[in-house]
């Protein structure tokens, strides 16, 4: 099976629009989202899985997708959820991409998207601004300690994080 490139880090960082891209410059790679996956197997929205059921309950969803990727997925891109880096067999997928941002940038990249309600109202951790902080705030440690490759996405074009990442799995596969 071939490697595959699974990119972790903050909610709307851009991990779903960079694995657009990335497959976008290397055509022998296809693109998987772990949300729309989970929201395919529940016929569900994450935010409504969030409220009905919990967040301890899309943890286990999560660990169910990590699973069937590991076994089953291969030459794939996969942008994850803001929390599945903490998936136990995480390493088993493929190389760990964290991409990396500031709180702030990402925020401003959120407010700034064309669609920026649409974006924020899909995001049920994102609600309350402070708390989304103190989230990221415990997090950005645990993303690099589990990363294979950190990169930073701060002010650069899609294209350009897309050739960086690809040369950086080349020199690592």
């Amino acid at each position: 099976m071939g490697k595959n490139i699974l990119l972790i880090g903050f909610m709307g960082v851009g991990k779903g629009a960079l694995a657009r891209e990335i497959v976008r410059c290397d055509g022998s790679l296809y693109a998987l989202d772990t949300d729309d996956m989970i929201e395919s197997m529940t016929n569900t929205r994450i935010k409504k899985i969030f409220a009905t059921a919990g967040e301890e309950a899309f943890r286990a969803l999560e660990q169910k997708t990590a699973q069937w990727l590991a076994g089953n997925v291969s030459n794939a891109v996969i942008s994850t959820g803001g929390g599945f880096y903490k998936v136990k067999n995480i390493k088993d997928i493929g190389t760990v991409v964290y991409l990396k941002a500031d709180f702030d940038w990402i925020v401003q990249r959120i407010l700034n998207a064309p669609n920026a309600k649409k974006k924020l109202k899909k995001r049920p951790l994102f609600q309350d601004i402070e708390r989304a902080r103190s989230l990221f705030e415990s997090r950005y440690e645990e993303y690099e300690r589990v990363a294979d490759i950190v990169v930073d996405v701060m002010h650069k074009e899609r294209e350009e994080l897309a050739k960086e990442l690809l040369g950086e799995v080349g020199c690592r596969s």
